[in-house]
């Protein structure tokens, strides 16, 4: 039982897309698909060149929106609002998982590299309203991203979390790199295990791995 290895964790920090609801709901999608036309519209180029750049950025630098600014001087401020107006229909309230982030012992905090007036509307659509007690978008660490460490030392720093004392859950295994490092535990949610010796813990079924961790 995977329980024990959680009984020193005080704060759980959730990633937001892929991690809070299942990636077969497609909603990512959707931002994939503004991402390549806002790119198209900034820097004038064809569709294929967009979807190239954008793939490319978020490799080098984590996001696209990283590579945006760091290469082109992007004003992340529009490009946040305009690539995260989605439908969030698509996405269903999930009680299960709701009731096993609510018996969490200790601070329940959402950290993704989405924006914060973004991953509310994503919370509230799967019913997880009320189930946080902070949520965190890429704004709060200084538009870095992660996987940068400096990003989660500055929303960390600004939550007061002791990583030693944390739990981080997140769909993307490149993500979880700094926080092992900085002492937390680790849990990889996605349907295809990644290996690798920062990541401690893998699952496809949040709310079950979950469960057995509440009060």
């Amino acid at each position: 039982m995977h329980a024990a290895s959680f009984s020193h964790v005080r704060t759980w920090v959730f990633d937001l897309d892929n991690t809070l609801y299942p990636p077969q709901m497609r909603l990512f999608d959707q931002i994939e698909v503004r991402m390549t036309a806002w790119v198209m519209a900034a820097l004038g180029v064809a569709r294929d060149e967009a979807d190239r750049l954008r793939h490319h950025y978020w490799q080098s630098y984590g996001t696209t929106l990283a590579g945006l600014m760091a290469e082109h001087g992007v004003d992340p401020g529009p490009y946040l609002t305009d690539v995260h107006d989605i439908d969030v229909s698509v996405l269903s309230p999930d009680p299960a998982l709701a009731r096993a982030i609510r018996a969490l012992p200790g601070r329940r905090i959402v950290y993704t590299n989405g924006c914060a007036p973004y991953a509310l509307r994503v919370i509230e659509a799967r019913g997880l309203a009320d189930t946080f007690d902070a949520v965190y978008g890429v704004e709060h660490a200084d538009f870095r991203p992660k996987p940068e460490q400096a990003a989660f030392q500055t929303v960390f720093a600004a939550d007061g979390l002791n990583p030693a004392e944390a739990a981080m859950f997140e769909d993307d295994p490149r993500n979880l790199a700094a926080p092992h490092a900085m002492g937390m535990r680790t849990v990889h949610v996605a349907p295809v295990a990644a290996r690798a010796e920062h990541i401690h813990h893998h699952t496809a079924d949040l709310a079950g791995f979950l469960a057995p961790l509440g009060m």
